[in-house]
């Protein structure tokens, strides 16, 4: 119960609702199947706060692992005490717990254990109870032992004090201290490294040459740009910490008034400190700011996930894909408005004196093929491949716009595996093409096909925890799908191994059967599907659409379990009867239908709006009819452009001139926000005035504010 409770203060939310949440997650349903179809259960928790929920669980549980193992080992040594299990049973953290646990810690030879082999730990002793009534040099003098390697007085006193250091190092309460210290005052500090100055590489981290920021202060994608650069050893990076102030703390704490040992104890409280403490609580606060950093990074490239993946789809479109090249020429495809491809073929838009050619391959099959919009990807000469795309619609007067699309990740998807099942007589470049036309036409049902981490929409994401990073988009990707919902007969294998409850054996059996059976008419013949049982099919069931099959509630949201419900709330639907369920009245019927007020709601919804999809509702992509140039651009000019990555630190935006521009934070809102996510979304339009123009070094400065309606 005391996780529960910890879940639900964390969360905000009631502890039943985090106890029905835990129990449901114990008893293996998805994340997507409880925030969509257990609303009841969860008081309408959704997929984002389960998510959270479900991480922060596992770790209290392996807390909970760890501090019995602790209590178990100090048991064995037959050292527990009651302040000491009170204290591990009050720790809230795992470096709590572990603070505790270092001085019962098995531990490797060091000069501490030496010196007590020794036989100076007694020694240790009478020096640390600071009651000498005579010189140490005297109290030392019977643990002398040259067999020992104790050959004189201050060799005794010496090993003695290696013992003391040791112990003071491992004190729970001085390294709370210290700890406490360091983080409140203890500063980041970033150096050139050697030979760093003059290096055209390592320009990028000049900033950095001599940097200091507090550790309470600094901002995560500063510790990430440092961990970088001392990772390309270009830079040299510690926490400078407030030594002074932290050894007169604990000299004060420990060092008693004995003329004796006074200065023998302070020496040695400085030394364990400088020698044992500073480089241990260094580590620990670095890999703190490091994985503060990266949660933070990994929440924006989540975030940013979502909103790309989410972006609405362009219907109905025959599009033109062009992934443009230099030398290899201009790879193109023509993909109809269902995804097939009619033609592919290579152009050639960068050879100045000879684009003519190019332009009328391209004007054929518009006009062949009909054609009603094309997709130009924005990697390498795609800005000469653009103003030959203008000036051709120029010229033949044709009313076909264009849109920028994002490549990240093409590349990937066509040398990967699936890349060659899916287009096994394309080569490589032209799989390319296909994916950024169908990109445009559909960005989830194409996206889903490329390793996350490979999108193009985060920061710094080849430097953090790929465990970690991985199992987040993949819970990003799987809520988008299941939100969306998949058309059981034309998903691909990628899109149907993110459906609630289906697994990637359980994918290629869907398509397996489609293909020798035919179109799936019902959802019931999943349960024929190999690979695919009754529990599998609770959680998936429902994020399976069938358009056009026997039952029209198969092209909706309804789960299966809740039919029986949705055609008696049918009939109401159709005579706007509906409108008069609120409040007592809706409670009432849905009690008299055995489901939940919550069920009741998303039922009427999917009722009023058959196999709606919500990306529907969000503003188009931005379509071009003419280029821009980065030397078109004057200070004060205002355009529109694309969101197309939002960093810790600002937006970049597309603003069709093939370098994005950046929006500063300060620059983003009128009013004051604490990040970009606060104010935009990845893929949304928006006005933005020019600020300054950096031709030489390609960036552009740009301002929101004032602009958004």
């Amino acid at each position: 119960m005391e996780i529960i409770r910890i879940l639900a203060a964390e969360c905000g939310i009631a502890a039943w609702q985090a106890e029905n949440a835990v129990k449901l997650i114990d008893e293996d349903n998805t994340i997507p199947f409880i925030a969509r179809y257990r609303k009841e259960l969860t008081g309408s928790l959704d997929d984002q706060v389960l998510r959270a929920l479900h991480e922060r669980l596992l770790y209290l549980r392996g807390l909970a692992e760890r501090r019995e193992q602790v209590v178990r080992s100090i048991e064995e040594q037959g050292l527990m005490t009651d302040e000491i299990y009170a204290a591990i049973y009050a720790a809230s953290t795992l470096a709590e717990i572990e603070d505790i646990y270092r001085p019962f810690k098995p531990k490797r030879r060091t000069r501490a254990t030496i010196a007590a082999e020794r036989g100076l730990a007694p020694l240790a002793d009478i020096i640390f109870a600071q009651e000498l009534e005579t010189d140490a040099e005297a109290a030392a003098m019977p643990f002398i032992n040259a067999e020992l390697e104790v050959p004189t007085a201050a060799d005794a006193i010496a090993g003695a004090c290696d013992i003391i250091a040791e112990r003071i190092a491992d004190e729970p309460e001085y390294r709370s201290l210290i700890r406490a210290l360091m983080n409140g005052e203890g500063f980041v500090v970033a150096k050139g490294a050697k030979d760093a100055e003059g290096d055209d590489e390592a320009a990028v981290y000049e900033m950095y040459f001599d940097f200091n920021e507090p550790v309470s202060k600094i901002a995560g994608h500063r510790v990430l740009a440092v961990n970088r650069g001392e990772k390309e050893n270009r830079l040299k990076v510690c926490v400078e910490p407030p030594d002074e102030k932290i050894i007169s703390e604990l000299q004060n704490r420990i060092v008693y008034e004995n003329r004796f040992t006074k200065q023998i104890m302070a020496d040695t409280v400085a030394d364990s400190y400088k020698r044992l403490i500073a480089p241990s609580i260094e580590r620990e606060i670095r890999n703190a700011l490091t994985e503060k950093s990266e949660e933070g990074a990994i929440r924006v490239f989540a975030e940013n996930l979502r909103q790309l993946l989410l972006s609405p789809p362009v219907r109905g479109k025959t599009v033109l894909a062009l992934d443009p090249g230099y030398r290899t020429g201009c790879k193109t495809a023509v993909v109809d408005e269902t995804g097939r491809v009619l033609e592919t073929g290579v152009i050639y838009c960068t050879i100045v004196k000879d684009t003519e050619p190019s332009k009328q391959t391209m004007l054929k099959w518009i006009k062949k093929h009909r054609v009603n919009l094309i997709a130009i990807g924005n990697g390498t000469a795609s800005r000469e491949t653009e103003a030959v795309v203008a000036e051709m619609l120029r010229e033949h007067d044709l009313r076909v716009p264009y849109a920028i699309v994002n490549e990240a990740g093409a590349s990937v998807y066509s040398a990967s595996k699936l890349g060659a099942e899916e287009f096994p007589e394309f080569d490589v470049a032209l799989r390319s093409a296909v994916s950024i036309g169908r990109r445009l036409q559909d960005p989830l049902a194409e996206l889903v096909k490329i390793d996350p981490k490979s999108i193009g929409v985060g920061q710094y994401q080849h430097d953090m925890n790929q465990k970690r990073l991985g199992d987040t988009l993949g819970g990003v990707v799987e809520d988008c799908v299941n939100a969306v919902g998949v058309d059981l007969n034309t998903a691909s294998v990628s899109l149907l191994s993110y459906v609630a409850g289906v697994t990637g054996g359980a994918a290629k059996n869907i398509i397996a059967y489609r293909e020798e059976n035919g179109r799936f008419k019902n959802r019931d013949e999943l349960l024929k599907v190999k690979k695919l049982g009754p529990k599998a099919f609770k959680q998936c069931a429902g994020f399976l659409r069938i358009p056009g099959g026997d039952n029209p509630l198969d092209n909706t949201g309804v789960h299966p379990e809740s039919y029986e419900a949705a055609e008696k709330i049918l009939p109401l639907i159709n005579n706007e009867g509906i409108d008069s369920l609120s409040g007592k009245a809706a409670e009432k019927f849905a009690k008299q239908l055995s489901i939940g007020v919550p069920t009741l709601t998303d039922i009427v919804k999917e009722l009023q709006r058959p196999g709606r999809d919500p990306r529907d509702e969000l503003p188009p992509p931005l379509l071009r009819s003419d280029v821009l140039e980065m030397e078109d651009l004057t200070e004060g000019m205002i355009l529109k452009g694309t969101v197309r990555n939002i960093v810790d630190f600002g937006v970049f935006v597309d603003i069709g001139v093939h370098q994005d521009g950046l929006v500063h934070l300060s620059q983003i809102a009128d009013k004051f926000i604490k990040h970009p996510l606060d104010a935009v979304k990845v893929g949304e339009v928006v006005s933005v005035k020019v600020l300054a123009v950096d031709l030489k070094r390609k960036r552009i400065s740009l301002s929101m504010k004032g602009l958004q309606s």
